[in-house]
């Protein structure tokens, strides 16, 4: 032993079982790594040390009386167990056979869809041969068995599931796609996989593979990178939920790349455009990976930036985008057709998540797909845009040369007047004020869950021509999110009328006009946010 501090840190003894360290094991069906093997003084008996792949599970660092007998990356995520619990797993072909042969003749008639084709297990067990779908998800495979076995059972394998499995390193995954030519999709996710020594001399192990999931895998990009030597012919590459913070540039690998799918990962944003030289990248999934902005500083706006040149489809749901300029920015993608942008909080002035939608489809001229939604509504969109900022093109310039910052706001506004011509000048200006105070009902807001707020005090239109304004619940969100910057979705409103003394309505359709609520000149507007 040798002590540091309070802490000893156990020597293996060469009589110990060190070949253990580092397997995989299944225990009640949770997968682990072994850390140690051997005594755990003052108990009696062998010992097995893992390190859980949910730390959950665990209980300690490795540490049993203050010696130290292995280390985990989780404080909580390490454990002591018995090595008649574990599962050290059983090679591809046994675990093939467990799961797709069977005794009973109930067993044999049942039927299963393997390559879109409906087949008979008393089919499939007879064709191993032609099996051309392995589904081994969870069935504890820890490798090849013995070589060349697999080539000669099951040599047509085009797609292989080995999610969950009991595989240590790259290298036994190589020993079995080695014998498999005609494997084209390969599934391992929730594996931990040491690295490859010499990641080229496995290309051609992979050489037919065009599409790889490696989601929840405990991986970086730059780990990734040290792996794609192996798959020089991959299009299709999932990563979800890794630990991939920071990416680096692809040097020479991953240039077949057609999707890439980011989702849950805790991307530094600024790293970006480190990928955007993959010159056939189509498709990219960044959904909740905390991304906010983005900025192509080689394009000015309304041009078109020389990154991701063939990305047609982008999927940036559930993140932090609120600011419209990084709308502006994503126009700027020569090839961009799809774009997903749900659960961020892009907001327009009236509030209503239709009008940012309508918004999105102005600003970004090719798009065919929102949202998952086609045909998209364009005309209608854009003519919509035009009104909406009427005004403040006017006061930027106008039909001159309008200012820079306004241009840089509305990057196809000069473009879309081309397209349709300035707005009617009726429709850009505001009633005169004569007529204006007939229009008007005094609201006041006030916050009874926040007594530090002072109440705010409002004209809002009521009546014209004697029938009540289009002025909507939602567009009084609208307005107090200008207020207090509070998103419309979070926001709750009821009002209290001075005809019906203690009594509160809550205004629950965001689509209905405030004569249909009955608020007259005078009433409140209770505002609630969570």
């Amino acid at each position: 032993k040798r002590l540091m501090g309070q802490n000893s840190y156990v020597m293996f003894n060469p009589e110990q079982p060190t070949d253990l360290l580092g397997r995989r094991v299944a225990i009640g069906g949770e997968r682990a790594t072994v850390r140690f093997a051997g005594l755990v003084p003052p108990t009696t008996g062998f010992w097995l040390g893992v390190e859980w792949d949910d730390p959950k599970r665990g209980k300690h660092d490795g540490t049993h009386e203050g010696v130290q007998y292995f280390t985990c990356r989780h404080p909580t995520g390490g454990s002591f167990v018995r090595p008649e619990k574990a599962s050290f797993g059983v090679d591809f072909l046994t675990a093939l056979r467990r799961e797709y042969e069977f005794d009973t003749e109930e067993e044999l008639s049942q039927e299963v869809i393997i390559s879109s084709k409906k087949l008979k297990w008393s089919d499939v067990q007879c064709r191993f041969e032609k099996l051309p779908v392995a589904m081994l998800k969870y069935c504890e495979v820890n490798g090849p068995g013995e070589p060349g076995e697999i080539r000669n059972t099951t040599p047509n394998i085009e797609f292989l599931n080995l999610d969950g499995s009991l595989l240590t390193s790259w290298e036994d995954v190589a020993a079995i796609t080695k014998q498999l030519d005609q494997l084209h999709e390969l599934h391992l996710s929730e594996n931990r996989l040491r690295l490859p020594f010499d990641p080229s001399a496995h290309c051609l192990d992979f050489s037919s593979l065009k599409t790889l999931i490696l989601n929840r895998c405990e991986l970086t990009w730059k780990q990734i990178l040290e792996c794609a030597p192996m798959w020089p012919q991959l299009e299709h590459l999932s990563v979800e939920y890794n630990q991939i913070a920071e990416l680096q540039r692809p040097e020479g690998v991953l240039q077949t790349l057609v999707h890439l799918d980011l989702y849950g990962n805790p991307l530094v944003q600024d790293s970006l455009l480190s990928i955007s030289a993959l010159p056939r990248l189509d498709c990219l999934n960044l959904t909740a990976t905390g991304i906010s902005a983005i900025q192509f500083e080689d394009a000015p706006p309304g041009r078109h930036t020389s990154m991701f040149p063939a990305l047609t489809h982008l999927i940036v749901d559930q993140n932090n985008i609120t600011e419209w300029s990084v709308v502006n920015e994503l126009s700027k993608l020569p090839s961009l057709k799809k774009l997903s942008c749900r659960g961020n909080r892009l907001v327009s002035s009236d509030g209503n998540p239709a009008t940012a939608n309508q918004m999105l489809i102005a600003k970004l001229g090719q798009l065919v797909t929102l949202n998952g939604c086609e045909p998209l509504e364009r005309r209608g969109a854009e003519l919509d845009y035009i009104k909406m900022f009427g005004e403040e093109w006017l006061k930027a310039g106008g039909p001159g040369h309008p200012s820079t910052h306004f241009t840089n706001q509305h990057p196809r506004y000069q473009e879309l007047i081309n397209k349709y011509g300035a707005p009617e000048e009726g429709e850009l200006k505001k009633p005169g004020p004569s007529v204006l105070k007939n229009q008007l009902l005094k609201i006041t807001f006030t916050f009874p869950d926040d007594s530090s707020r002072k109440p705010i005090e409002k004209r809002l239109p009521g009546k014209i021509l004697d029938t009540l304004s289009s002025m909507v619940v939602q567009k009084v969100k609208g307005l107090l999110y200008r207020l207090l910057k509070v998103p419309p979705s979070d926001l709750r409103l009821t009002y209290t009328s001075t005809k019906m003394v203690g009594a509160e309505f809550e205004l629950s359709n965001d689509l209905k006009t405030l004569q249909f609520y009955s608020i007259e000149d005078g009433d409140q507007i209770l505002v609630r946010w969570s």
